[in-house]
């Protein structure tokens, strides 16, 4: 950036520092919810309690279905971003 387009743009700087930070929030916000991690932690938390007795096998369906299908879409979403991380 040259001396000229430096000043001239410089009224701007603030308004690309927020760009800035709401791109980075936006990635790490991305990152946390497409994570597949705590999705097979509640997978693995809700086969306890199937096994304990603490839910019933229609409760355990329903929410393994939902929590498969969120797994689903995260692969999906990683596969479209060329692999994820």
């Amino acid at each position: 950036m040259g001396l000229i387009t430096g000043i001239v743009t410089f009224p701007l700087a603030p308004v690309r520092g927020s760009l800035w930070v709401i791109d980075q929030v936006l990635t790490a916000a991305e990152e946390e919810y497409y994570d597949p991690e705590p999705v097979r932690r509640e997978l693995a938390e809700l086969e306890r309690a199937l096994t304990s007795g603490q839910i019933s096998d229609e409760e355990y369906d329903r929410r393994e279905d939902e929590l498969l299908d969120r797994l689903d879409e995260i692969d999906a979403h990683r596969r479209g971003n060329g692999g994820g991380r």
